[in-house]
């Protein structure tokens, strides 16, 4: 992670709404209709983001829709935007898809139905019967017991089973045509294996694969190697500078060729006492301040697509 910082070139995209792209892939018009409203945030504030070709849009719009998701989950598009951010990363159904770290499985409820009948999704994990009392373990072994309640869904999913940092053979050489690092890699360089997580990335992907990112978007003097990029501090607030996560990326041999701001958030100030944690939906503060963050609402993400050249 030495070496000066690279700064990218912003570029523009513009989006087209869920309920025209719905009826522009001939769906139903109950596919038209917009999908269950938050049930305790407050509607994002409004933001650009691209839907690219050649992504699958009529399959990732009916997977977004589908009844296998919870109205909790729901809940989170209007910041996690899934059906702009994965034609922004153009998915489709046909590709071999690596999903890191996919916590309790948001992402990959969609991912599944994506790429059941022609494509593969590929999701690591740590051991599930792992320690309890430890996050990941526990979900993961949630995510297992999910994935074996609904075998129609989740049958064709294969899980790679990774102890990190000492285990990360993710996939194998030139497999994967689109790996997914969504809001975890501030975890990655807390825990000082960021650079190894993406060369096995970078070895699993096959040459013009696609690398996307999104993560917690940091003040622009975050951009700095050091002050707010200490892998300590970022493990305490969650934030990262673009150009420093640009960076990172980029030293690992990755070439970035575009930038949205599908999921940015301009009313995250970025500065509060349990970091990004302090947002929903972890609300660590609990009720203190409870409607002032959910006022916030999510963190502010870049998301940045990259490709292995």
């Amino acid at each position: 992670m030495q070496g000066a910082l690279r700064s990218a070139p912003r570029r523009l995209d513009l989006a087209s709404p869920l309920s025209l792209l719905a009826c522009l892939a001939g769906l139903t018009l109950a596919a038209c209709a917009p999908l269950e409203p938050p049930v305790v945030m407050p509607a994002p504030p409004p933001g650009a983001g691209p839907v690219a070709a050649p992504a699958d849009n009529a399959a990732i719009l009916r997977a977004v829709a589908g009844d296998q998701r919870s109205a909790a989950n729901r809940a989170r598009d209007g910041y996690r935007h899934p059906v702009e951010t994965l034609s922004f990363f153009g998915l489709r159904g046909n590709m071999t898809v690596l999903e890191l770290w996919p916590g309790n499985g948001w992402y990959t409820e969609i991912l599944a139905p994506v790429l059941a009948d022609g494509g593969k999704l590929i999701i690591t994990s740590v051991d599930p019967d792992g320690p309890q009392d430890k996050g990941p373990s526990r979900a993961a072994r949630e995510l297992r017991d999910r994935m074996k309640a609904q075998p129609a869904l989740f049958g064709k999913v294969q899980v790679s089973r990774i102890d990190p940092p000492a285990q990360m053979d993710f996939a194998p050489p030139d497999s994967v045509d689109l790996a997914l690092v969504i809001r975890i890699a501030h975890d990655w360089v807390r825990d000082g294996y960021a650079d190894k997580a993406l060369a096995s990335i970078f070895r699993a992907l096959k040459p013009g694969g696609t690398l996307g990112v999104v993560a917690h978007r940091g003040k622009p003097a975050g951009d700095k190697p050091e002050g707010e990029n200490d892998p300590k501090t970022i493990g305490k607030t969650g934030y990262m500078g673009e150009s420093y996560v640009i960076h990172i990326v980029e030293e690992a041999g990755f070439k970035l060729v575009n930038e949205s701001e599908i999921n940015a958030n301009p009313l995250d100030v970025k500065d509060y006492p349990e970091g990004v944690w302090t947002l929903p939906p972890a609300l660590r503060l609990k009720d203190k301040d409870r409607e002032k963050y959910l006022a916030i609402g999510e963190s502010d993400r870049m998301t940045l697509r990259f490709v292995k050249p």
